[in-house]
């Protein structure tokens, strides 16, 4: 467990790739097999589902430390990070256990079907007898919360560099559904079984959003535009007569889209696409996706309501065989080819956007929310599939956002290393000479204007809600925002689409901010 917690203060410390790549390197040569895998695990997403209340947490922190819960909440929004709440908190900074990574997550995995009597003893007595650091990374394996800001690419990265395997493999051994509880690090990575998954998807190829600094020209000849689908993006795989739907956050859920099981597509195909509500012949929007997401049963009513396709865009197997290496456009033939041989209403093809020339090409991405979609992807016709976000090849190119002025209204402190200002905010428009609070936002801005808003928080503090403090109505921002839709949870009916802060008004009095009934005439308009 040292070597772990060294290793994850070591990547928590810098944000530089190659001295992320250099510590795992170091560390993947000094634990065992075991370790490593659970390392490869945690940093991949795979964590196991938590195993203790982060409410029960509290309470026996507070206990221990002797402090009440008033005293615990506020503390632990000042430091803004329960795991490191109770590190500070408990007093005890000895090192009296010594267990490896793997054996933690045994015992961390076996508490899963205990009483709270159990829990609470088993917790409690490691908070007793680990140090400082291992205490604020052991609640985060319990807490169900372990982040780092270690992407998988820099995993894999380093998982390469120390065996000497093709990034591209490693990233696609490491795909689909394993645990370290079911495989070993050697049939993992380093050995091919002959038992692999059939239902393993494909790493999944992203694209560079285009700015100013893109090498793409609009020429038809060397490239291809797509609608920017807004769906969840997805692959569907056939193999051994059973099919597999995999999200691009490498969750399963072919049980969730039974519409999706219905047609005849042939063994070892996977196709590259987009899952979408999809009614009457056109898309519906995000909102009515969200809907069916998260749902473990799909009632009929549902799936009459929001019918979801599969739009499909691109081809990695066919017949059984990796034809990822292939150009687009014969990739993109062949799928097309077999769309129309499945002949399916809930299997489309993505079509191509006609262009000649650079004006064409801008006035369909300014026209992309008539077709509820969030822009063009450009993509070179010869380009092979690649893994991750390569720069060159594919490029997406979305639509300006949407935007609306509005009044801060309410505030909270952040987390992480914004635990200590007031970063999470609450807006509001006009209605009827009052302001309804419509959005939170809590990026957008730089570190120097967070500060000088904090300021003006604290300085200007009108009531105390727990955590969130109103303001005096008086700074207005710009938000931009990619949707809007209604909603029966907002006091306002509306609710936004990845709202964030685009501009800071200093030019404006809070009177002159945009009204509820601007924002539902964007609704007519783009909802």
């Amino acid at each position: 467990m040292k070597h772990f917690v060294d290793l994850f203060e070591s990547l928590d410390q810098t944000t530089k790739t190659n001295e992320r790549v250099s510590s795992l390197v170091h560390y993947l040569d000094k634990v065992n097999d075991q370790d490593k895998l659970w390392t490869i695990a945690l940093l991949s997403g795979k964590r196991p589902k938590r195993a203790v209340n982060s409410s029960h947490m509290k309470e026996w922190a507070a206990e221990i430390a002797g402090i009440p819960m008033s005293l615990f909440e506020e503390t632990y929004h000042v430091v803004g990070d329960m795991a490191e709440t109770i590190s500070l908190l408990i007093s005890n900074d000895q090192s009296l256990i010594e267990k490896s990574l793997s054996e933690w997550m045994g015992e961390v995995i076996a508490l899963k079907g205990e009483s709270d009597e159990v829990k609470k003893t088993f917790v409690t007595n490691v908070w007793k007898k680990v140090n400082r650091r291992e205490r604020f990374v052991f609640n985060k394996l319990i807490g169900g919360s372990f982040r780092v800001g270690v992407s998988q690419k820099t995993m894999v990265k380093a998982l390469a560099k120390y065996t000497e395997i093709e990034e591209s493999e490693l990233a696609h051994r490491l795909m689909g559904n394993w645990t370290p509880e079911t495989h070993s690090y050697d049939e993992l990575i380093l050995t091919r079984t002959g038992t692999e998954d059939h239902s393993k998807p494909y790493p999944f190829f992203l694209a560079y959003p285009l700015d100013e600094t893109s090498d793409f020209t609009a020429n038809p000849k060397v490239w291809i535009a797509e609608r920017k689908w807004d769906g969840i993006r997805g692959q569907l795989i056939k193999r051994n007569d059973e099919i597999y739907i995999w999200t691009r956050g490498e969750e399963l859920v072919t049980d969730k889209y039974p519409e999706l099981l219905q047609f005849d597509l042939p063994n070892g195909v996977a196709l590259d696409g987009e899952i979408l509500a999809y009614k009457n012949g056109k898309p519906l929007g995000f909102n009515d996706l969200q809907k069916r997401i998260g749902r473990k049963t799909v009632a009929k009513k549902l799936l009459q309501d929001i019918p979801v396709v599969f739009l499909s865009y691109d081809l990695m197997e066919m017949d059984g065989n990796d034809i990822r290496q292939d150009a687009l456009v014969s990739r993109r033939d062949r799928l097309k080819k077999l769309v129309e041989e499945v002949n399916h209403q809930s299997l489309l093809f993505s079509e191509e956007v006609a262009f000649q020339n650079e004006e064409d090409i801008s006035s369909e991405r300014e026209n992309a929310r008539h077709y509820q979609t969030e822009g063009l992807m450009i993509k070179r016709r010869d380009s092979t599939y690649q893994v991750g976000r390569k720069r060159g090849d594919w490029w997406k190119w979305k639509v300006e956002p949407l935007v609306i002025d509005a009044v801060l209204i309410y505030a909270m402190r952040g987390h992480g290393r914004r635990a200590n200002l007031f970063t999470d905010y609450t807006f509001a428009v006009w209605n009827e000479g009052e302001l309804v609070p419509f959005t939170k936002a809590y990026s957008g801005l730089t570190d120097q204007e967070f500060r000088q808003v904090d300021r003006f928080v604290r300085n200007n503090l009108i009531e105390k809600f727990g955590p969130v403090r109103s303001v005096k109505p008086e700074l207005v921002f710009e938000i931009a925002f990619e949707g809007i839709a209604e909603s029966s949870r907002h006091k306002s009916g509306i609710a936004l689409r990845f709202p964030r802060m685009s501009r800071w008004r200093k030019d404006k009095v809070p009177e002159e901010a945009n009204s509820l009934s601007d924002l539902k005439s964007l609704l007519k308009s783009y909802g």
